[in-house]
């Protein structure tokens, strides 16, 4: 076990040690534990106030002492669970999910152990292990909600070691600053927050979810490598001869609610969940509440680079809720929510988050082309399918997948139809990437084994919205056709677009429509939006782009001549 080159790279995050051959926690947590896990007759452990007492002493028991918890972390636990809670709740809480939590933490050691025996079978060639995801370095974790569920509950006990997290650029896991912020700021959107964690706890204890969630690092090389998509550069978008995809416009509604199987986009921070742990709640933060597993994520993902974007299949919902996300202030906790998403063959939910950040506080240098370009392109880091990297070499050469031009026997046409660039003409090239990570082999014996087989994902789509707006002061329709555009390169069948009630966006069915009733293409569109920007630049304009472009266009084949 100690040899394995994933546990060490994670064993000084995790708080468990590694004697002889096998996993475990230093004897001192042990007893202590028992006794939390026999109930409150046994622990004494009644109230918040002394549960956080006990925290501590298991913190000292780690050696964790000298790494000092968020200074109001005390008074949030007793505030939240003394005085928030009705005393039923409270009851319950200390009586049964308490005791529950202490058995799932001493089973901790042997679901890592069991997990890493398996990581090497779960995918032949792929590395599945839990382990620190670096940064410029694409791969892949598989965790079972189980060993996720246990994950989650070392944050609740505050149980992981913190002192070289920042050092790997590692967001913040423990749940200390998490009830400190409580008692700060006595808001009722941080006790609603915790609330959804709490129900969290609550359903895993009555009923252990036995899928399994994947995390991966998404990188688009700067370089050319090998069965790799690279990064694009602007001269690329130029010429790019692909056709843009489908457009929805949905004025109502929330993305995590629609019902087709699409990549759903977290308006991310750079630092996975953003402000999920402290005083954060937008989008990125209300969905780490409601799918309290992709918190886990925060372990092992270092923040992301310009380059790089973070997928994560599988994740259960757990809790309704209501207020717009706009709307921070708002958010409140609304009950259970079961999820019923389908689940593939290897038991995740069809449910794919893609974490993009935005640039943050550009104004108007967002306009710059290199700003478009790093926008663009985290975007399209984002919405690829590294499966089609083969698909892409066949349709352009030059700079790379997304080349400066298309291959002389597409060339000639006059317009290409996305249903011509199935994947289907492409013989299947195992490249390892959420979408397209089960080879020829691992599909066949999956239907030997009398399992339903891994068809090829067509038609999941992008389900976004506003990203990079709002408190990111980013330009929405900017960043709307910046979208439009990396989901069309990326091959993508449709855009479903969620406009959250924003002004600028009135017309947005209007335009998509007209671009789409005249064939433009991802570099006509691009080329547009380069000149217009370029224009606000230089205070040519002050128009938004979608009036700016409406009156001003002919055909783009017009521009051309």
């Amino acid at each position: 076990m100690e040899k394995r080159e994933d546990l060490r790279s994670i064993l000084p995050y995790l708080g468990v040690v590694v004697e002889g051959s096998s996993l475990q926690w230093p004897s001192p947590v042990i007893e202590p534990l028992k006794a939390i896990s026999r109930g409150p007759d046994h622990s004494g452990i009644q109230s918040g106030e002394l549960l956080f007492l006990a925290i501590s002493d298991l913190r000292h028991s780690l050696s964790l002492s000298s790494q000092r918890l968020s200074a109001s972390a005390s008074h949030g636990y007793a505030l939240f669970f003394d005085e928030l809670l009705s005393t039923a709740e409270s009851t319950k809480w200390f009586a049964e999910v308490l005791p529950a939590l202490a058995n799932l933490l001493l089973l901790f050691p042997s679901l890592l152990e069991f997990h890493y025996r398996n990581a090497d079978a779960l995918i032949d060639g792929i590395q599945t292990g839990l382990r620190i995801l670096n940064s410029q370095q694409s791969g892949i974790v598989f965790l079972s909600q189980e060993l996720i569920g246990a994950l989650l509950t070392c944050s609740f006990f505050c149980l992981f070691p913190t002192s070289n997290r920042d050092a790997k650029h590692l967001p913040m896991i423990n749940f200390d600053h998490l009830f400190s912020c409580l008692h700060e700021t006595n808001d009722e959107k941080m006790e609603n927050k915790i609330k959804c964690i709490i129900h969290y706890f609550e359903r895993i204890c009555l009923h252990m979810p036995t899928g399994l969630v994947s995390f991966e690092r998404k990188v688009l090389p700067l370089e050319d490598v090998a069965l790799c998509v690279t990064y694009p550069k602007a001269d690329s978008w130029s010429k790019s001869a692909t056709p843009l995809c489908h457009f929805e416009v949905h004025r109502s509604g929330l993305i995590e609610d629609q019902s087709k199987e699409a990549l759903e986009v977290d308006f991310a921070n750079r630092y996975l969940g953003g402000g999920a742990l402290r005083r954060g709640c937008v989008q990125e933060e209300i969905r780490f509440m409601i799918n309290p597993e992709l918190i886990a994520g925060m372990l092992f993902l270092p923040s992301m680079a310009d380059n790089e974007a973070i997928e994560v299949v599988g994740p259960e919902r757990f809790s309704n809720y209501t207020g717009w996300y706009r709307y921070a202030s708002s958010f409140r906790f609304a009950g259970d929510y079961v999820d019923k998403r389908d689940v593939d063959f290897i038991g995740r939910r069809k449910t794919k988050i893609i974490a993009i950040d935005a640039l943050c506080g550009m104004r108007m240098r967002q306009y710059r082309l290199e700003y478009l370009l790093r926008e663009i392109n985290k975007a399209f880091c984002g919405f690829f399918d590294q499966s089609k990297c083969q698909q892409y070499q066949r349709l352009f050469k030059g700079d790379g997948p997304c080349g400066a031009q298309l291959d002389q026997g597409i060339q000639g046409s006059d317009s290409i139809s996305r249903s011509n660039l199935s994947l289907q003409e492409a013989p299947y090239v195992f490249v390892g990437t959420n979408e397209g990570i089960f080879g020829d082999e691992q599909i066949e014996n999956s239907e030997e084994k009398g399992g339903p087989s891994l068809e090829h994902q067509y038609d999941v789509g992008v389900v976004t919205g506003n990203w990079g707006c709002g408190a990111f002061g980013g330009d929405p329709e900017i960043k709307t056709t910046i979208q439009w555009l990396a989901a069309s390169q990326a091959l993508r069948p449709f855009i479903s677009y969620h406009t959250f009630g924003v002004e600028a966006l009135k017309t947005l069915d209007e335009v998509s429509e007209w671009i789409l009733s005249h064939n433009w293409t991802v570099g006509d569109l691009w080329d547009m939006l380069v000149e217009y920007s370029t224009q606000r630049l230089k205070g040519e304009t002050s128009l938004g782009f979608f009036t700016w472009l409406l009156p001003s266009l002919s055909a783009p084949h017009d521009r051309h001549d």
